[in-house]
């Protein structure tokens, strides 16, 4: 059942689909809309497969601005809806501020820390990931020159390229790999044209493979890679299937699965701090029949084994977030 309603403001209108349930779970999407077929699309999925699974409903929410995060919290809170889970760093000031407020609702946030006894933290291993798209990018490069293009140039997302850049070094340690971010605002999410005009620009400079992660802006990139003819990699969602025999593979970030395990475990879930990495299916990458005739046995089998032993902690890959700096590139 679908309900409009005007809330936030005169001027904002959002979309929530409600159920009858009093406890009905809640999913809000961080800028870029719920269909940019990456991030927020993956929370989506979860959230999706969870209904599927259970019969049950969740309410949903896309912002339009900054200002209605904290508002959108407290509407779903005195809804009744629990938990309420929100797809995005940039709501960890507004749940700070509202969490308290609501002791009896379970929060989770998705790639913030908020210390709050209702609140569950999920943090990723984006780096462990990008690592083995990063093996991969140098085994297909025939150029040896690669490219990274960053949404908002926030530590997050140079974590991404930290770890892209050291598995690319671990197979070619001679390789170029440049690296580019869309803007310093959350518009930077959502810019498919300058995600196009900077894959332009390094491909003008040698790079015959680049790497997305940069929300709905990398769809630009990965048309653009597609267009001139070299090789691009998705994120968060397995995006192989946009540009079939032109995207190399996809850094997989299973949001997912943070959503619907949160959903699962309902009002009173286990909060904390929680980490999705290579050792728990955190994060991965993505094969399938758009990409089997790109990624060699032999490219697959070394990905592969660099994936087991980031897995049992025989291969460290550094976190940018760790100390804000990179061993291998510069910002």
């Amino acid at each position: 059942m679908t309900l409009m309603q005007k809330f936030l403001g005169a001027t904002a209108a959002m979309t929530l689909s409600a159920g009858a349930a009093l406890a009905e779970p809640a999913l809000i999407f961080d800028l870029g809309g719920k269909f940019d077929k990456s991030f927020n699309e993956a929370a989506f999925g979860g959230a999706t497969r969870w209904a599927e699974e259970t019969g049950q409903t969740f309410r949903e929410i896309e912002l339009q601005s900054e200002a209605q995060r904290e508002q959108a919290l407290r509407r779903f809170a005195e809804a009744g809806s629990n938990p309420i889970v929100m797809a995005g760093f940039a709501f960890g000031d507004a749940l700070g501020q509202v969490a308290a407020d609501y002791p009896d609702t379970s929060f989770v946030i998705i790639d913030m820390v908020v210390d709050a006894p209702n609140v569950r933290s999920v943090v990723f291993n984006e780096h462990e990931g990008s690592y083995l798209v990063g093996m991969m990018a140098a085994q297909a490069s025939k150029s040896g020159t690669v490219g990274f293009i960053g949404g908002m140039d926030i530590p997050l997302i140079r974590k991404f390229a930290c770890g892209y850049a050291q598995g690319v070094k671990a197979v070619n340690p001679d390789a170029t790999v440049i690296a580019n971010m869309t803007g310093t605002t959350p518009a930077a999410w959502n810019d498919p044209v300058k995600g196009s005009e900077l894959t332009k620009a390094q491909i003008n400079q040698g790079a015959d493979v680049v790497y997305a992660a940069a929300g709905g802006t990398g769809v630009g990139v990965l048309q653009t890679a597609a267009d001139e003819g070299i090789l691009s990699i998705g994120v968060d969602s397995n995006q192989n299937h946009l540009h079939p025999g032109k995207v190399l593979t996809s850094m997989m970030k299973r949001v997912d699965n943070a959503v619907f395990e949160a959903f699962t475990d309902g009002p009173g879930l286990e909060t904390g701090f929680q980490v999705m990495g290579l050792a728990n299916g955190g994060v991965g990458y993505a094969m399938d029949e758009n990409n089997a005739s790109l990624v060699t046995e032999e490219m697959q089998a070394s990905v592969d084994a660099a994936s087991a032993q980031i897995a049992a902690g025989e291969v460290t890959v550094h976190d940018y977030m760790s100390d804000d700096s990179c061993p291998v590139l510069s910002f």
